[in-house]
């Protein structure tokens, strides 16, 4: 952006604005010549903007002949105004045409965010091209200048981590420091790597490369090399052509790439947060030898106490428990035995997560394989739509979707929200199962998932209903009412909000509530 703006100043500096239009959704042109009053054309200068979602690219044509039917005309206030500077705005994505009058028009190029947007000299916005980004309108023109301590005591302050101090790097600049920085411990090293990337990074060197099958502009060699400019007018408009000339099979091909790796990137991130948080719970002092511990103190421990050192005989060292000053000696034991419970319930649950996601994983690798070698649209997208690769839901392990309780051999799943709800029931509960509700109040739907042959037995319908009028307004009621049924006698009409539903046949259980 920096040397673009540059160059941008040499052509269009002294420069007129003759016109913007639009023939294209997300396509504009803007006209620049050396005069403002000649029919001819005098030195034109074309700069072409498309700002899709999915493609914000700028290309500098030598003509462009416009159409005479379905063109809009943009920006009128800055016809035959001249030109005083273009410059980029520090730290940021972002650089304008600033006009003798002190009008600006600013070329906001965020990625699926681009946008044009004219300032007058007040700076005010007077219009957008794209007038779906509102916020666009409440721009600050003056914020887009960031100042930004980029100084080695900032990069030492900031943990050794350079994207607070250099936002505008990117994902490929990202990446490449993120593997040139790998290993390297010393601050004073890898900030030599990173001063060394700006070097390269402010060097006229562009590089049209292909990185996932698909053709991108870089400032750093990467990726299998096309093409080398040193001019960036140049560059951006072999990028363009390059890009545009994709056949149908390369761009689908480089776009299924892209997202299978986005997905392996997500799950990877996943499974070392996860494998992360097991190893911290495993590891911890374990909440039934804590409930030991104090059952074997009791009379070491004072009333209303809020911690306590006691000696820990599984380690044979002392260690400090935090206790409930409300609660007796062995109503905290108690306490404790129940947060055991949940936590082998939440190391189960993570080892389901972690198995699930590893076969997911492999899964998305094989996918990516199959893909690369793919050379129609039709094999493409059979494959796609074969292995449902196009499916907006991600399957999710159930553990992760719902509250999951196991008694007696059978699963208790508990929605967690009203949406929530609506997927338990809808989509992930059978017509023979139990389906349960706290009665005339709002609350999570909790269904218990029916074994083939069996009838349910009563202490399991018991206790899904504690669960229905824990995770309910009636949670403090001496007693509370819950009703059940089989799933195939529960309806959601169109129409009926969120975790509401129809009941045509119905029992009552009364309950006291208990959670887990």
């Amino acid at each position: 952006m920096k040397q673009l703006a540059a160059r941008l100043h040499q052509e269009l500096a002294g420069k007129y604005f003759i016109e913007a239009f639009s023939q294209e959704k997300d396509e504009l042109i803007l006209v620049f010549a050396a005069s403002a009053q000649d029919e001819t054309l005098l030195s034109p200068f074309f700069i072409k903007a498309t700002l899709t979602s999915r493609f914000a690219c700028l290309s500098f044509p030598d003509r462009f002949d416009r159409a005479r039917k379905n063109s809009v005309n943009l920006f009128t206030d800055f016809k035959s105004q001249k030109i005083d500077h273009v410059r980029v705005f520090k730290n940021e994505r972002a650089f304008e045409i600033r006009f003798e009058a002190g009008d600006a028009l600013v070329f906001k190029l965020f990625g699926n965010r681009s946008n044009l947007i004219s300032f007058d000299n007040s700076g005010n916005v007077m219009q957008l091209f794209n007038n779906k980004l509102a916020a666009d309108k409440s721009l600050n023109i003056a914020a887009l200048d960031r100042q930004i301590d980029q100084s080695f005591p900032a990069y030492v302050r900031n943990e050794l981590d350079h994207k607070p101090l250099f936002p505008t790097f990117g994902k490929l600049v990202n990446a490449y420091l993120t593997e040139k920085l790998n290993g390297i411990e010393a601050a004073e090293s890898r900030w030599k790597v990173i001063q060394d990337t700006l070097e390269q990074l402010d060097s006229p060197h562009f590089f049209l490369v292909k990185v996932d099958g698909e053709p991108v502009l870089s400032l750093i060699e990467t990726g299998e090399p096309m093409e080398q400019f040193t001019d960036p007018i140049a560059a951006l408009n072999a990028f363009y052509i390059t890009y545009i000339r994709l056949s149908g099979i390369e761009r689908e091909r480089a776009e299924w790439i892209r997202v299978l790796r986005k997905r392996m990137q997500q799950t990877d991130n996943y499974l070392e947060n996860t494998f992360q948080k097991l190893v911290e719970l495993e590891s911890a002092v374990k909440n039934d030898e804590i409930g030991n511990i104090i059952m074997a103190n009791m009379h070491a421990i004072p009333e209303r106490a809020e911690t306590v050192e006691l000696f820990d005989f599984y380690r044979e060292a002392p260690i400090r428990i935090k206790l409930k000053k409300e609660l007796s000696a062995q109503k905290n034991a108690e306490n404790y035995y129940r947060k055991a419970k949940n936590e082998k319930i939440e190391i189960a649950r993570l080892n389901d997560s972690l198995a699930f996601r590893e076969k997911e994983r492999g899964e998305l690798d094989v996918h990516l394989r199959n893909i690369e070698t793919f050379d129609s649209l039709r094999e493409l997208r059979t494959y796609i739509k074969a292995n449902q690769l196009d499916s907006k839901k991600v399957e999710v392990p159930v553990s992760e979707l719902f509250k999951r309780i196991d008694f007696m051999g059978y699963t208790i799943l508990v929605g967690r929200n009203a949406k929530n709800n609506d997927v338990l029931t809808k989509q992930y509960a059978s017509k023979e199962d139990l389906w349960l509700h706290a009665k005339d109040v709002t609350g999570s739907h909790v269904v218990v998932k029916n074994q083939s042959g069996k009838t349910f037995p009563a202490p399991v319908i018991e206790r899904a209903a504690e669960l229905a009028a824990f995770y309910s307004k009636r949670k403090n009621d001496s007693l509370c009412p819950v009703i059940y049924t089989p799933k195939k006698y529960v309806r959601k009409p169109k129409g009926l909000p969120e975790g509401a539903v129809v009941i045509d046949k119905e029992s009552v259980i009364m309950v006291v509530a208990k959670g887990e």
